[in-house]
């Protein structure tokens, strides 16, 4: 019976584990670069898990988490331009780039990203509002399925294109870089960069920590209910619409802070880090860790993101083709994702082993 009671608390101890991993071992034995690398990669897994919330549990394959990841990304990159700005030029000097792309004039909507406390601000509200507005929309109007999944991914082209067609505002193509600090931290000195790091790895354990509290809740069940049968939870008196989109800004908001946390590590932000493509390397970050699983989702996004700068500095052309065929493999023989391969492979002993064979045989 007690066994029985702690077994839906045993995954704190996976959290717990993965926490000492990332927060003590990692800094401990990684140099300043790959512990870098690794900061990214835990950013991406930061918004893996959102898609892991809304995918995973809640049936939404949501194909445009690059917006969000784009909208935390950009705005904490404005809030760092600016500061580098006013490092060099005084509290009135603008972003290099609009000075070599335009006049030298800083549009009006920039001026509040020299505020800490919008900025962060800004991470938070922003990306929820949009979500909201757009759930809203689409769920009410009973948009789902690969009607969903198109419209999602739709954004994220429109938004990269943007982006890129809006030079003067936001750097076009090459985006937003050159950051030299981070809240008044000097970016270049490595116990900063290590603050960084410790802050982003942080935040993916609390992400962590707030989905297994959801998946165990009554929002969690009936967010299970709605994924595998949403005209049953219409009939006990729920709307399904609501319970997706909350679940659909949980998954914004976990992507824009990963977003934001991205930009001081990689040093840059651009719309190939937002656009279709990067969304669906998202995507298949937890499909190949396993969408339906608490970790799963986490440990596949770092996985891609370990496997992308490894096989990229050992074959830069030919690493794609790689990774392309690892998740070819895994969708065909692995659907549920690997996370899914140790439970399974012990229901098989279970079921081959002597024991239950006997058991089976009639009397």
């Amino acid at each position: 019976m007690t066994a029985r009671r702690l077994q839906p608390y045993l995954p704190l101890v996976g959290i717990a584990v993965l926490a000492i991993l990332l927060l003590v071992v990692a800094p401990a034995v990684l140099s300043s670069f790959r512990l870098g690398n690794l900061g990214k990669y835990c950013a991406w897994a930061i918004a893996a898990v959102g898609i892991g919330l809304a995918w995973g549990r809640g049936g939404m394959l949501v194909m445009g988490q690059g917006v969000f990841f784009g909208l935390g990304g950009y705005a904490m990159a404005m809030h760092l331009k600016l500061e580098a700005a006013m490092a060099t030029g005084g509290p009135d000097a603008v972003p290099d780039f609009m000075v070599l792309y335009g006049d030298g004039s800083m549009p009006g909507w920039w001026e509040p990203f020299r505020s800490s406390a919008f900025t962060l601000a800004a991470i938070v509200v922003v990306p929820t509002a949009v979500a909201a507005v757009l759930g809203f929309a689409i769920f009410k109007r009973k948009v789902k399925g690969a009607y969903f999944a198109i419209l999602s991914q739709g954004l994220a082209v429109a938004f990269a294109t943007l982006l890129i067609a809006t030079i003067k505002q936001t750097g076009g193509f090459n985006g937003l870089n050159q950051f030299t600090s981070f809240f008044g931290y000097n970016l270049y000195d490595p116990v900063n960069k290590r603050l960084v790091y410790t802050i982003v790895a942080a935040l993916l354990i609390t992400c962590l920590v707030v989905v297994w509290q959801l998946n165990r809740s009554r929002f969690g069940e009936l967010l299970v209910a709605t994924r595998d049968a949403e005209e049953r939870v219409r009939f006990l008196g729920y709307d399904p619409a609501n319970i997706k989109l909350v679940a659909f800004v949980l998954a914004a908001l976990m992507a824009s802070v990963g977003g934001a946390m991205f930009a001081p590590i990689a040093g840059i932000i651009s719309p190939s880090d937002v656009d279709a493509t990067a969304s669906i390397w998202l995507i298949a970050g937890v499909a190949l860790g396993g969408r339906a699983s608490l970790f799963g989702p986490a440990l596949g996004a770092l996985a891609v993101g370990y496997g992308q700068s490894t096989l990229s500095e050992s074959f830069p052309n030919q690493w794609s083709y790689v990774q392309g065929a690892l998740f070819v493999v895994v969708i065909l023989l692995i659907p549920a994702g690997l996370s899914s391969v140790l439970p399974e492979a012990g229901w098989l002993k279970r079921t081959k082993s002597p024991v239950r064979a006997k058991e089976a045989q009639p009397a």
